[in-house]
C-alpha cells in the first residue's frame, strides 16, 4: 500500500473546514486564516469551541481565554444588548493581523463606523483566528470603561 503524501496547511485546514461544517458548527470563514468575521446565528444546542459570551451585564465571559496558535474564538452575543468585538491595535502582538467585529483593519475604523457596522447583537457571532502567538486585549466599543478582555494564544 502506497504512503499517502503529507498534507499541505491549506489541505488540513480545509479537512477541518469541512469536519467542523459537517458537525453544524457555523463558522463562516473565520477559518481561513486571515482572521475572518460573520455575524450570524449559531445553531442552539451546538457546542462552540473557544466560546467567549457578550451578556447583558456589559461582560465578556470568560474575561480571559487561552488557546493554542491556529485555534478560532467566537464571540456570541447572549443577550438582547449588543456588543462589539475591538481588538486594541497599539497593544498587538509584533506581527499579528488586527480585529474587530465587522471586518475593520484598523482601530480607528471600528470606532468610527460603529454602530452602522461592527454591531454584534442577539444571538449573532463573530469569529477571529489566531495566527500569531501572544497576548491580545480587547474591548466592546459602547461598553468600553467595563466590557474588555484579554485573549492568551499559546504557540
Amino acid at each position: 500500500m502506497e504512503g499517502k503524501p503529507l498534507e499541505s496547511e491549506d489541505e488540513r485546514e480545509m479537512d477541518r473546514r469541512t469536519l467542523l461544517r459537517a458537525s453544524g458548527v457555523a463558522l463562516a470563514g473565520g477559518l481561513a486564516g486571515c482572521g475572518g468575521s460573520s455575524t450570524e446565528d449559531t445553531p442552539s444546542g451546538t457546542e462552540v469551541p473557544n466560546l467567549v459570551e457578550m451578556t447583558n451585564a456589559n461582560q465578556f465571559d470568560p474575561a480571559e481565554l487561552t488557546v493554542s496558535v491556529g485555534e478560532t474564538v467566537t464571540w456570541k452575543t447572549v443577550g438582547t444588548v449588543a456588543h462589539s468585538v475591538t481588538a486594541y491595535e497599539d497593544e498587538l502582538p509584533d506581527g499579528a493581523a488586527y480585529f474587530a467585529s465587522g471586518g475593520f483593519d484598523s482601530e480607528s475604523a471600528a470606532r468610527g463606523n460603529y454602530p452602522s457596522e461592527g454591531s454584534v447583537g442577539a444571538d449573532e457571532t463573530y469569529e477571529h483566528t489566531f495566527e500569531t502567538a501572544g497576548e491580545y486585549s480587547y474591548f466592546c466599543i459602547p461598553h468600553e470603561g467595563g466590557m474588555q478582555g484579554t485573549i492568551v494564544v499559546e504557540s
